[in-house]
């Protein structure tokens, strides 16, 4: 396994200057897969969740400028979810959606009569979001470690396959095997805390 790298200041204090590009191209990564699914679950089609996709990474990136977000009034992942919220009826609204290839005229009306769900919707938020910030983390921290340490930890940990079973099959101990979940995991963990050191407390 690599050196870990040195904790860095969160994304949400990186992103307040505006020549931190690294910063913003992670912040995207992270985040629109997230607003894209979404847009795309409450029924936007493929241009018109881009669009908003957009508009709320951009409301984000004036938010953060502005310092408006305060960790003390709640968690990121809550206030970045009624960003999206406000956002997807700003966007209804509007009526700026792209024509449908099925010219389907009554899309709209279908829409904008959907009932408020952001109770549910928020349910559903909090799930995306810790399955994307894994996602996330694992794009990070897997060339961190030798192949088979990779998937013994996937394979017992993500598709809960028995220890002595993958063991069997790498050619390695069951100990080795519990040794090697647990070093990415507490990798995954870390660099998590890292992102949500500043940016994000639940």
């Amino acid at each position: 396994m690599t050196e870990q790298p040195a904790t860095r200041h969160s994304l949400l204090m990186r992103i307040r200057d505006a020549r931190d590009a690294e910063a913003w191209a992670e912040f995207v990564d992270l985040y629109a897969p997230l607003i894209y699914g979404f847009a795309r679950r409450r029924g936007l089609q493929d241009a018109d969740a881009a669009d908003l996709t957009q508009e709320v990474l951009r409301a984000v990136a004036r938010s953060a400028q502005r310092q408006d977000y305060d960790q003390a009034r709640g968690s990121f992942h809550s206030w970045l979810f009624t960003i999206a919220i406000n956002k997807l009826r700003n966007f209804l609204v509007s009526g700026r959606r792209h024509p449908r290839a099925t010219g389907d005229s009554d899309e709209q009306a279908r829409l904008e009569a959907q009932p408020d769900r952001a109770s549910d919707e928020s349910a559903w938020w909090d799930r995306e979001y810790e399955q994307r910030l894994f996602e996330w983390a694992t794009e990070r921290v897997r060339g961190s470690f030798q192949p088979s340490t990779w998937t013994a930890f996937w394979e017992t940990a993500v598709e809960n396959k028995l220890a002595k079973v993958v063991a069997a099959r790498l050619g390695i101990s069951i100990g080795a095997v519990y040794i090697a979940k647990s070093r990415v995991l507490a990798r995954l963990k870390e660099c998590i805390q890292q992102l949500e050191v500043h940016g994000d407390s639940s």
